[in-house]
């Protein structure tokens, strides 16, 4: 098909403009973009985060206590909270500490310790992961979610919740109302950072990066 004028330029302008790192994270299919917010910078790979980069296999990001990060990956989003280290894998994410969120239409994975936490089927999924204290906590918010502990395993439907014991065996039950993960920062524009959506990434992106006079409220408040 031949481009107009009009449209050639506005064709050569898109590709002129867009950050070559995000050329570069949707040229791996095993890459997404990292953005983050807050008081202090988060750091990937030791390093502070430049307001946003492209993510590969591999790479570690750690969130500072009042700060907050997310990945945007082709259907798929994950929200890093304050005073976490994930080390970010091809459709997965490994949780060394602290706590995420992760929102996937393709079978995205977490792991925390000898956990892992992977969505039944390729519908839209949303759950949490949380790794302190020793203690390895998974919620299924939407969807359902297989949890393969160290001597157990154990399958959760929205609203249920399993925590991995001292013995690795997994212990379900159902999720007591309220917020899951509180942030003590005014810095992040409230008491709780909420989880966008996913897909293309527009909603967290949005929710981290843009001005936004709202506070951030979580959507599992009661």
């Amino acid at each position: 098909m031949k481009l107009s004028l009009p449209q050639y330029v506005i064709c050569w302008m898109v590709i002129a403009f867009t950050p070559a790192s995000l050329l570069a994270a949707d040229a791996d299919p095993g890459g997404a973009m990292l953005y983050g917010r807050g008081k202090e910078a988060v750091l990937l790979n030791g390093k502070p985060l430049p307001r946003s980069s492209a993510v590969f296999p591999g790479d570690l990001i750690q969130t500072p206590p009042e700060s907050v990060a997310t990945l945007d990956a082709p259907g798929s989003g994950v929200v890093v909270y304050p005073d976490s280290v994930v080390k970010f894998e091809q459709n997965s994410v490994s949780l060394q500490h602290g706590s995420v969120s992760v929102a996937t239409s393709k079978r995205m994975v977490a792991t925390a310790g000898e956990v892992t936490a992977t969505p039944a089927s390729d519908a839209w999924t949303e759950f949490e992961v949380a790794n302190t204290n020793g203690s390895i906590r998974v919620v299924a918010s939407k969807g359902s979610i297989d949890v393969n502990c160290a001597k157990g395993s154990a399958s959760l439907s929205e609203g249920d919740e399993v925590t991995a014991d001292a013995a690795g065996n997994c212990s379900k039950k159902k999720r007591k109302p309220g917020a899951l993960w509180p942030v003590k920062s005014s810095t992040l524009s409230g008491p709780w950072v909420v989880i966008g959506a996913a897909g293309t990434g527009g909603g967290i992106i949005c929710l981290l990066l843009c001005d936004n006079p709202q506070p951030f409220i979580s959507q599992w408040k009661p």
